[in-house]
């Protein structure tokens, strides 16, 4: 009987490098300390199950313990590995999406502040076309009020109360 050559692993379709799974590894040890870092309320949101939680819960509490923290990771990373993570994933992003949303907003709402307060009637009747709802007559009364304040160099209440509302306008 003839010798079949050596397949070679490297050609196979369904090889991966001992490298490379260590990459995803890292990786998937990495989302796990992302998970770790999460607030109470946000790993609430996460899709995770039981079993996952829980490991994500206990890397929490030995965060101090060097070694245990540091199996305990690699613990996470080894659950990981069993499931799909793209949800996970998914999460992460959507969390970390909304807080530059946020803060995109709140430069926004800082922006229109500025503009309102420098720029005066002009920027004002400009911001009520934009936003018909909005209240005029507690506008110019906050911008006046702001402007006095700077004048006599109070304190910006009076600028903190316009962000305010026009955080309730816009936000």
């Amino acid at each position: 009987m003839p010798k079949r050559p050596a397949e070679n692993p490297e050609q196979s379709d369904d090889f991966v490098s001992k490298s490379q799974k260590k990459r995803e590894m890292a990786e998937r040890q990495e989302l796990g300390t992302q998970l770790v870092n999460l607030t109470d309320s946000q790993l609430a949101k996460m899709p995770l199950d039981d079993e996952l939680r829980d490991a994500v819960l206990l890397a929490r509490k030995i965060r101090n313990k060097h070694e245990g923290y540091r199996r305990q990771l690699q613990f996470i990373g080894k659950l990981m590995r069993l499931r799909d993570i793209a949800p996970i994933e998914q999460a992460l992003n959507n969390l970390k999406n909304a807080h530059q949303q946020q803060t995109s907003i709140f430069h926004e709402i800082e922006t229109t502040r500025d503009k309102l307060l420098h720029e005066g009637d002009d920027a004002l009747q400009e911001f009520i076309e934009e936003h018909p709802h909005a209240d005029r007559q507690k506008l110019r009364q906050l911008i006046r009020l702001a402007e006095k304040q700077r004048a006599e160099q109070k304190p910006p209440v009076a600028a903190r109360q316009l962000f305010v509302y026009l955080r309730e306008l816009l936000g």
